[in-house]
């Protein structure tokens, strides 16, 4: 039984509904309906004014709910390699993109164009990927600048 039904059940069991009883009702209601709304995060730890292309290898690609996230092995100025998380939308809404749970895989070279955290981590939000074969993929809900150029193999 739901939270919603219990209350309902709770406020007209043997009771006559009062305004102040219907009252309590609606109010833990709305308490109800909103925690889930505030259980998903804003967009505004990424920097949607800046844009990041990282050429680096697949490492994983996770099609999870609540976001799907390609997590890449990026070498830096040193040689060294970074692990860089890009978060993307989720599966539902990347399928309806045209997305497919198998189109990136480990070991897949590409250039990823993000907008990267706030906080500097390595990390960012997906704007657009291009793939070895040249294929460019976007974000059609972001704002779009020139794609970036396929990876050098």
């Amino acid at each position: 039984m739901s939270v919603l039904s219990s209350i309902a059940a709770w406020s007209t069991a043997s009771r006559p509904v009062t305004a102040r009883r219907a009252r309590v009702v609606l109010a833990i209601a709305a308490l109800a309906a909103a925690g889930s709304a505030f259980a998903h995060h804003s967009f505004a730890m990424f920097d949607r004014d800046k844009e990041v292309t990282l050429n680096g290898t697949v490492r994983e690609f996770q099609w999870t709910n609540p976001h799907a996230f390609i997590e890449l092995e990026v070498a830096d100025t040193g040689g060294k390699l970074e692990k860089w998380s890009v978060e993307m939308n989720s599966p539902n809404n990347l399928t309806r993109q045209g997305w497919k749970s198998s189109m990136l895989k480990t070991g897949d070279k590409v250039s990823v164009t993000l907008n990267p955290l706030r906080d500097g981590k390595k990390g960012g939000l997906f704007v657009a990927i291009t793939l070895a074969d040249g294929k460019v993929i976007k974000d059609p809900t972001n704002r779009q600048r020139p794609p970036p150029e396929p990876p050098k193999s």
